[in-house]
């Protein structure tokens, strides 16, 4: 169970890790650019949060039926 435990929070750091990542590099960019950018990052964060959150459930529906 421990190896478990040490999986999801590996997992969850690479994911907050890609995210920041993601976002640092978005925001590097032109001025004309800056106010597309701004509706792209939106989108790409919700984006991660849906897959965030799916992965999570996902995982513990899996703990909860397959374990």
């Amino acid at each position: 169970m421990g190896n478990l435990w040490t999986a999801i929070i590996l997992i969850v750091l690479i994911s907050i890790i890609a995210l920041v990542l993601t976002l640092l590099v978005a925001g590097k960019s032109d001025e004309g650019y800056n106010q597309a950018a701004k509706q792209n990052i939106s989108h790409l964060s919700l984006i991660y949060i849906v897959a965030i959150l799916g992965s999570i459930v996902a995982l513990v529906v899996y703990i909860v039926w397959f374990s």
